[in-house]
């Protein structure tokens, strides 16, 4: 057969699709006629039941997903609806399970019910649907389901409810004709179609009138392509991550030819040997370094082309691969390299690690005579990628340049790189002892701990961020950090007041818990939310819970506040699921601190996103910018607890329930009606808000936050706008349509619509923030990249460095970048934007 006249046909693997399963339940098809009066005397209970009523009764259809007689998710049910003249739904429903996580067994049962009394209801019938055609095919489109009549669906494997019968009627052979029509495996004719599908309706409607079957339709979604149903790919464990090069994957849609054997395999079979070295790269590599015989290397210098070359290396994102010919380049000029700070972990990269000659030179000659590196590079050499002990504490040791302050911002991931240090150290038995590579203590821990003893903020952290690790579920991980804690509290004792400080944690500790077990006590009890505060009031003021009065503490979501004591009467519960309290400290020195205690929510992802926010504040204001963020305190004291600051402060919906907008709120806190051009509101305040508007605009950007409504959007009093609740980040979102910039109408209208100077200084804000914080991409990737492991939702399991490098664009430049950043504005405007996409942003800020 010529190549050129074979028919190829293209399909997607079921393991690629990573989306939830859904399905629309359409509607109900056939007669359903009353009970005769004998059966009604018979069973007088009947007369009770919805088909005995003149008017379409209140049916309602549940359905469950069930693979190898276990249900897969509980069963969902349709939503109550009035029927007028048929019982038609048109309603979707999606199920909290994906595609590519279905087993080859899954299907649908399907039971329609009826009204049969007092909170009583009946099957009207039942059937079964497979997800799965005879040939591994996902089901698509619309179907049409038989239902077995006054019974349940079967959920078994041999089914006593299948949705279609080997026999088929009339109605049926046309539904299996206009699937092929729809699919394009028929021709079309505009004229005849229309006569075809006239005569269709008409015997659609006389086989109703005399079928006895009830048929229930559903629609599935249409794929571009058929799905084939594969298991996921089993990825082989390297040996060191760092040297095994990608296998890259196979696509998700492959062109194969039909002239295949039916039985053929239509996907990819591993090869076992593809993460071994290939034998003649491997020579290959070694004739080209040649670094036993290149006593010339120490004096080799790269010509002005070499040289552009390795500076466009250098520049890098930590993410990026390095090619085998990049690779033997940077090994090639590897000492005239020692000189760049930025040059070290791209050097490290390009050491062949199971090469022992090679590992002894880098890490025994050049590493001790390379130049300081920056803390972004030595928080990357701390990650997993890293597993030799003495390249791990070169990092450790760069890391002490930091100051306290500086620390404190890295302090959480630097907790979380100590998992690293496990991993390496237990390795230690499973290689040679020919290797060259070391599996030392690298001193990460020690470091820590000294710094933690100096200073008690960065110690009082410390704490925290381990005492959490130790709580997890991970035995293996907890016992380690345990150690570390154990060794913590000893050092400690052994400093000045060390005896103090030990008291004084183990005081916050005792306070957590008790605030954490009224927490829950009031959270589960079926009090309304006035008694609810009563009762915490009443808590906190009994004398036998030491909560009114203490002795000085510092707090634990900030060590530099002392408190001493809670004040009961301005305590509070909020209004929400978790009904979590707001708190407000005494502090020693007069004033008070507000607290929110939350128990039965993770707050790690808050924590997280909250530090990287303070990161970027800081990284700001060092270039002199300050867009007024109020990056509030958090901290997570448990996997299932934690506690926040409170900002004094009104959501945007109430502050446009109550003052109709942003500038009446502002101009009742802040007036001045002297003020030209800010609408009688004070003009700092009016800056404020500006400001703090692009700073947020850009930061919940770069960090993909979603689900953004007007409740989790604040404004304080003084002109301070700033978001809360972090529960979708790295661009997830609940939501349709989001925008990816965050900025709804009523920030616009709040800074004097699109067209004010005002909003023309935000854009030119946000534009200023997104090029300052451009040039420290990296260290913010590698910050997120450290809490890979750390079982944070939005981050576990995902490839972060690209979710959040693909929003700083590294790859334009800086001119660019701007342009795209204002194109995405321009994108989110309500007034440069087509009229259905604003409706889809009216949306998205709907609550």
């Amino acid at each position: 057969m010529d190549k050129d006249n074979r028919d190829d046909f293209t399909f997607a693997r079921l393991s690629d699709l990573k989306l939830p399963v859904t399905f629309r339940i359409s509607q109900l098809e056939g007669i359903r006629r009353p009970r005769s009066f004998t059966e009604l005397l018979e069973k007088p209970e009947l007369r009770f039941h919805g088909v005995q009523s003149s008017t379409l009764s209140d049916l309602y259809v549940t359905c469950q997903l069930i693979a190898d007689n276990k249900p897969l998710t509980i069963p969902f049910r349709t939503s109550f609806k009035a029927f007028k003249n048929n019982y038609i739904w048109n309603e979707w429903i999606t199920l909290p399970i994906r595609y590519c996580d279905l087993p080859l067994s899954s299907h649908i049962t399907f039971t329609v019910w009826d009204i049969a009394g007092p909170r009583a209801a009946v099957p009207v019938g039942g059937s079964t649907f497979r997800l799965f055609g005879k040939k591994w095919t996902l089901r698509r489109g619309k179907h049409r389901l038989l239902l077995w009549p006054g019974i349940e669906a079967d959920g078994s494997i041999e089914t006593t409810t299948p949705s279609k019968l080997g026999t088929r009627d009339e109605m049926g052979r046309l539904e299996k004709l206009v699937k092929k029509y729809e699919r394009g495996d028929l021709p079309k004719s505009d004229w005849l179609d229309k006569m075809a599908f006239r005569k269709m309706e008409e015997i659609h409607a006389a086989e109703t009138e005399k079928s006895e079957n009830l048929f229930l339709y559903i629609d599935l979604p249409r794929f571009d392509f058929p799905v084939i149903f594969s298991e996921p790919e089993v990825q082989t464990q390297p040996f060191i991550a760092s040297q095994i090069p990608t296998v890259s994957q196979t696509p998700t849609a492959a062109s194969i030819s039909s002239s295949f054997a039916p039985d053929s395999n239509l996907w990819s079979v591993i090869d076992p040997d593809a993460i071994r070295e290939n034998p003649v790269e491997d020579k290959h590599r070694r004739l080209v370094r040649s670094y036993r015989s290149s006593p010339y290397d120490r004096e080799l210098k790269p010509n002005a082309k070499i040289r552009d070359e390795l500076g466009e290396i250098m520049n890098y994102s930590p993410s990026q691969q390095l090619t085998s010919e990049e690779k033997d380049l940077i090994w090639k000029f590897r000492f005239y390299l020692a000189r760049d700070k930025r040059g070290l972990t791209k050097f490290l990269k390009s050491v062949t690690w199971r090469d022992s000659s090679e590992v002894k030179q880098a890490v025994e000659e050049l590493l001790p005579q390379w130049t300081e590196i920056d803390t972004d590079d030595a928080l990357e050499l701390l990650g997993p990628g890293t597993v030799d002990s003495r390249v791990r504490a070169f990092a450790v040791k760069q890391l002490t340049r930091a100051d306290d302050d500086e620390l404190l911002l890295y302090l959480l991931q630097l907790v979380q790189a100590l998992k690293f240090e496990s991993a390496a150290s237990e390795q230690r038995t499973a290689r040679s002892t020919t290797s060259a590579i070391s599996y030392d203590d690298s001193g990460l821990s020690d470091f820590l701990i000294a710094r933690g003893v100096a200073n008690p903020v960065l110690g009082n952290r410390l704490y925290w961020y381990l005492m959490v690790e130790v709580a997890l579920e991970d035995r293996v991980m907890a016992k380690m950090y345990g150690r570390v804690v154990f060794k913590f509290m000893n050092k400690i004792l052994e400093a000045e007041n060390g005896s103090e400080r030990r008291e004084l944690m183990r005081r916050q500790g005792l306070l957590v818990d008790i605030l954490s077990k009224r927490a829950r006590e009031l959270r589960t009890s079926k009090d309304p939310r006035p008694k609810k505060i009563e009762k915490l009031r009443a808590i906190l003021s009994d004398s036998k819970n030491n909560l009114a009065s203490m002795p000085p503490l510092p707090l634990p979501l900030n060590a530099r506040i002392e408190v001493t004591g809670i004040i009961a009467e301005k305590s509070s519960v909020f209004k929400s699921n978790l009904y979590p309290l707001l708190l407000y400290f005494q502090c020693s020195d007069g004033s008070e601190y507000p607290v929110i205690f939350k128990d039965g929510d993770d707050m790690r992802q808050d924590q997280l996103v909250i530090q990287l926010f303070t990161l970027m504040d800081r990284l700001l204001r060092k270039e002199n910018l300050d867009l007024k963020l109020s990056p509030y305190d958090v901290l997570a004291t448990g996997p299932l607890q934690g506690m926040a600051q409170f900002i004094p402060s009104k959501t945007i919906a109430a502050i446009v329930s109550e003052h109709g907008n942003l500038l009446n709120y502002l101009r009742v806190n802040n007036p001045d009606e002297g003020s030209v051009g800010t609408s009688g509101v004070e003009p700092s305040v009016i800056d404020t808000f500006v400001r703090s508007c692009a700073g947020y605009c850009v930061v919940t950007y770069l960090l993909g936050v979603g689900d953004r409504h007007l409740d989790n959007l604040l404004v304080a009093p003084d002109g301070h706008f700033f978001h809360v609740d972090f529960g979708y980040i790295l661009g997830r979102d609940p939501k349709p349509f989001p925008p990816p910039v965050k900025v709804c109408k009523e920030m616009v209208d709040g800074m004097g619509g699109a067209q004010s100077p005002h909003y023309a200084r935000f854009k030119n804000f946000c534009f200023t923030a997104f090029s300052i914080l451009r040039k420290s991409a990296n260290l913010i990737l590698n910050l997120v990249a450290l809490m890979v492991d750390a079982n944070i939702p939005d981050i576990k399991h995902r490839d972060v460095h690209e979710q959040i490098q693909e929003k700083f664009r590294l790859d334009l430049t800086e001119e660019e970048a701007i342009k795209h950043f204002e194109a995405l504005l321009n994108e989110t405007s309500y007034i440069t934007v087509v009229l259905d996409r604003i409706h889809d942003l009216a949306q998205y800020w709907r609550s």
